[in-house]
């Protein structure tokens, strides 16, 4: 598909709409054959139906790497990462995107970035060894600032408070999740005592899919979710300091299941969202809710999202929070905190997303270097 074009598809209603600049057309899809239906003016969608409808305008890459880390600044800067060394950036909103590859870290794949400005950022790269990387030029040089090479290390996500504060998280290792925080700007990370650490449970670990399946909420109050046998939701009231744990009704009694991805709107309200992501098209045990700030959690059990997802993010301006889901077989959106759940129409093969805090932009990344906007349209 051309960069520029809009796709929608809703695999429930078997119809696939295609749009690039002011011509559209209206396709059904039935027993391997695609049939012209209409063609549809600029602004008609009669696939979108919702408010603040959704619409996707895939853009050039640059690059065919698996893309897992993004980071919306604002309505023109957004950064993003993934394997072989991989990291992009725009600055005019998406309109051309730069790839480049962090020199001596060709290998290293980066499942999350954190971005401030169009030249400050960090990407961390998951293991072999662990690594975490400033850049203060726009992504010209790099410099080093977390580097562990120790057997079992294994990043999953992290996340600023704010400029100053943040916190890394990371799989086990002897028996507890490695946790690590900084308190100078990701100057330098160290990891919380041992005895501190959350104890992990037999085959409990976290998923690196989106660099989402770690929250943070104002200046003090985190989360992260886990995936395997028992998987469990954690919080801290404290940057990551202390931490308690609630048990999560997502997965399903497998490594491959569990929670991939949480946010928190409030200091009560939140979401989660995961599945098992060798049944990507599976909507069984996928998404739960919490109205005590993660000390328990309800499943969604009546129009839970579609699929496998790997990130949920807030719609910037919706009250109640508008939520939309993102995985490798769909999207699905929420105008009710998480409690239900409508397929919308995306690209297909979505990691990430997200949304910038300043001009409420949003930008998503997965498969193949897809990187699409993610737009919102008022009624």
């Amino acid at each position: 598909m051309p960069a520029g074009a809009e796709l929608g598809y809703n695999p429930a209603m078997s119809l696939i709409r295609y749009k690039s600049g002011t011509s559209a057309a209206l396709f059904f899809v039935a027993g391997g054959l695609i049939i012209f239906l209409a063609s549809l003016s600029a602004g008609q969608n009669s696939l979108q139906s919702h408010p603040r409808p959704v619409t996707w305008r895939v853009q050039s890459s640059g690059t065919t790497v698996s893309l897992r880390g993004v980071t919306a600044v604002d309505v023109q800067v957004a950064w993003a990462s993934g394997a072989e060394g991989t990291f992009l950036r725009t600055t005019d909103g998406g309109a051309s995107w730069t790839a480049a590859k962090v020199p001596g870290a060709e290998t290293v794949d980066f499942r999350d970035i954190e971005a401030f400005s169009a030249d400050t950022a960090f990407l961390m790269g998951i293991a072999s060894p662990a690594r975490i990387f400033k850049t203060e030029d726009g992504g010209r040089t790099w410099t080093e600032r977390y580097h562990n090479d120790a057997e079992g290390i294994f990043l999953d996500a992290f996340a600023f408070f704010d400029e100053k504060n943040a916190v890394a998280i990371g799989d086990p290792m002897d028996g507890r999740f490695l946790v690590l925080v900084s308190a100078d700007g990701g100057l330098s990370w160290a990891p919380i005592p041992f005895p501190d650490r959350p104890e992990a449970l037999a085959g409990e670990g976290a998923f690196a899919a989106s660099g989402t399946c770690l929250a943070v909420l104002g200046t003090s109050e985190a989360w992260f979710c886990s995936g395997g046998p028992s998987p469990r939701v954690f919080r801290s009231a404290d940057r990551g300091r202390t931490w308690q744990a609630a048990a999560s009704p997502l997965g399903a009694d497998k490594a491959s299941a569990g929670g991939f991805s949480l946010l928190f709107w409030n200091p009560q309200h939140g979401v989660m969202v995961g599945g098992d992501y060798k049944d990507e098209p599976s909507p069984f045990k996928n998404a739960a809710v919490s109205h005590d700030g993660g000390r328990t959690w309800d499943l969604v059990e009546t129009h839970p999202p579609s699929g496998f997802r790997e990130c949920v993010a807030v719609l910037p301006g919706t009250s109640p929070p508008h939520l939309l889901a993102v995985g490798p077989s769909g999207s699905d959106l929420s105008r009710n905190g998480g409690r239900s759940w409508t397929p919308i129409p995306c690209p297909s093969g979505l990691h990430s997303i997200s949304f910038s805090k300043k001009g409420g932009a949003g930008w998503a990344v997965g498969r193949d270097g897809l990187i699409a906007q993610c737009v919102l349209r008022a009624d």
